[in-house]
């Protein structure tokens, strides 16, 4: 500070008669009423400002400010954020997954860019109920219960889109059928339900690369995401749902063997449904 220790100790010397609208009782404050002390404060003060500017500019919080846990009190952010147009990153029953609005075409071509995954590659959706899916996907020739019994669960069922599917044209271009998940994870439904709409989602991890359990193992893109919601490491490992093709009525093909295919094969053949032959 500028302010020499000889002209400090010549203020507590004052005697208050001298000074009768000063009390050194109510504060820093008072010190402000004398014109040449607040010259002083001043120059201090706005030392201290240039110094803690040049501070925090060379740290950067946004990479730390992004990071939440995945818990129901932090959902209204992630919500908020899909209905924006951005991308986040969620825990999901299986891997953690990048997620935004799957009616918003600038949202799901930012997806395909953080991922560096080519648009011919179709993206499924994530909604928070099975009494949802019907929204999104041709349900009406499946057996009643069938959808109960796979979901929520760590199964990806593919449906024709139908014309009643409220989905963008933009999703999957070209695509007459639709991946939809209903995950048993809780976060993730809350922030479906929340947004209104269906998720687009897909593993949170370069086109290619090994998919991600924690959300240490995409680390390198963080920054592409709003936030990054932390449920742990996920103990599935890195299968991934098991992905099921049920767009024939009384058939079922296994697309994907994934992490829940015995579990998926009993139940669907539980419902009289039987294994489309190879071709």
């Amino acid at each position: 500070m500028n302010i020499s220790t000889t002209r400090i100790a010549a203020l507590l010397n004052l005697k208050a008669p001298l000074f009768p609208n000063f009390s050194f009782f109510q504060g820093p404050r008072r010190f402000l009423t004398f014109p040449r002390l607040q010259q002083q404060c001043n120059r201090v003060r706005k030392g201290f400002a240039k110094n803690m500017s040049l501070s925090l500019d060379s740290y950067d919080f946004s990479v730390e400010n992004k990071i939440l846990p995945a818990t129901d009190g932090y959902a209204a952010e992630a919500v908020e954020a899909l209905k924006a147009g951005k991308v986040i990153a969620v825990p999901t029953d299986t891997l953690y997954g990048f997620a935004c609005d799957a009616c918003s075409l600038e949202a799901v071509n930012r997806i395909y860019e953080i991922k560096g995954r080519r648009h011919t590659s179709p993206l499924a959706i994530c909604v928070g109920d099975v009494s949802d899916m019907d929204r999104y996907a041709v349900i009406d020739h499946l057996p009643h219960g069938l959808l109960d019994s796979l979901l929520p669960g760590p199964v990806t069922v593919v449906l024709k889109r139908g014309e009643s599917s409220v989905l963008e044209q933009s999703l999957n271009p070209g695509f007459d059928s639709i991946g939809v998940r209903v995950p048993d994870c809780n976060f993730i439904r809350v922030i479906a339900r929340g947004s209104g709409t269906a998720l687009a989602l897909t593993s949170a991890n370069l086109s290619g690369q090994s998919s991600s359990v924690s959300i240490k193992g995409f680390e390198n893109l963080w920054e592409h995401c709003a936030f990054v919601y932390d449920g742990g490491v996920l103990p599935s490992g890195p299968a991934g749902s098991t992905v099921v093709d049920l767009t024939t009525p009384n058939q079922y093909k296994i697309l994907r063997p994934g992490s829940a295919k015995e579990e998926t094969v009993a139940i669907l053949e539980k419902h009289s449904l039987v294994e489309a032959e190879t071709t």
